[in-house]
């Protein structure tokens, strides 16, 4: 990831912390930082975007016979009682079979999506549901960029740090 910038960082250290602002940057579209950092993390940002749009209409639906369970009216699981070989009784969870469409990747957009996910971390929401970063990168993000070669980010300088002195700057997707 970065080739020129060590940013006073060991190098899994360095990754980790441009794995993060990468992450972060996707998920909330802007992220304030060090002006060195945000260079490194623009460069990263970028290269993903890109392989987002190229690979972003990459794939086939497919009909995928699904099992779940039958949910009642209240949203609760539908039991049934049942009977063991040794005579006890049970309650066992009713199922249901649907057939449902889904995307299947094609291998190029599968290599794009394991590869934008070595470069950002998983996230959850609030209630500790998982966000699908490859799914917002291929589908908002992508769309949003289509037409456009490059240049994805922007860096907005802020000045100087009152602490040390380091040039702050503001790093979002236009």
């Amino acid at each position: 990831m970065a080739k020129d910038r060590k940013l006073g960082r060991k190098t899994d250290l360095r990754l980790a912390m441009l794995k993060c602002q990468t992450t972060d940057l996707i998920l909330h579209g802007k992220i304030e930082t060090t002006l060195a950092r945000a260079k490194e993390v623009k460069s990263i940002a970028d290269s993903i975007i890109s392989l987002a749009i190229k690979e972003k209409d990459n794939f086939e639906e497919v009909e995928v016979k699904v099992v779940k369970a039958k949910l009642d009216d209240k949203g609760k699981k539908d039991t049934e009682k049942a009977t063991s070989k040794n005579g006890k009784e049970y309650f066992r969870v009713v199922k249901e079979e649907k057939m449902e469409k889904r995307q299947k990747d094609m291998p190029s957009r599968l290599h794009a999506r394991r590869k934008i996910m070595r470069t950002i971390n998983k996230v959850s929401d609030k209630d500790g549901n998982n966000i699908d970063l490859p799914a917002k990168l291929f589908g908002e993000i992508a769309t949003k960029y289509e037409g456009r070669v490059g240049g994805y980010t922007r860096i907005v300088r802020l000045g100087s740090r009152m602490g040390d002195g380091a040039e702050k700057a503001i790093l979002q997707l236009i």
